[in-house]
């Protein structure tokens, strides 16, 4: 396989997990995915935004994040996001820190 056919087919499989995200499992938790995964849309939407700078294009956190939620941060937030329980806290701040790491 050439290097642009394997590169069409990672964008397509990012746009097919970016879909399925956004369409077919909107109710999939960050805190969820983050505990089980150690990623969640959030690292998406930053690893978008890593991705694009080193191709010379500059994205604020807000816009990246709209290209992994289909819409504004907050209007996801306001739809879908649940109250997370303590022990979701709990592990998040474990899967945090292991994948992660703290933030400055």
């Amino acid at each position: 396989m050439d290097d642009a056919t394997r590169t069409r087919i990672e964008a397509a499989t990012f746009q097919r997990l970016v879909t399925h995200l956004m369409q077919d499992r909107p109710d999939a938790q960050n805190i969820d995915m983050m505990n089980l995964a150690g990623f969640c849309r959030n690292c998406l939407s930053r690893w978008y935004q890593e991705a694009a700078a080193e191709e010379g294009f500059t994205l604020d956190k807000a816009q990246a994040r709209e290209v992994v939620y289909g819409m504004p941060y907050d209007d996801w937030r306001a739809q879908h996001q649940r109250e997370a329980s303590a022990e979701q806290k709990a592990a998040f701040d474990k899967a945090f820190a292991e994948n992660v790491g703290k933030e400055s």
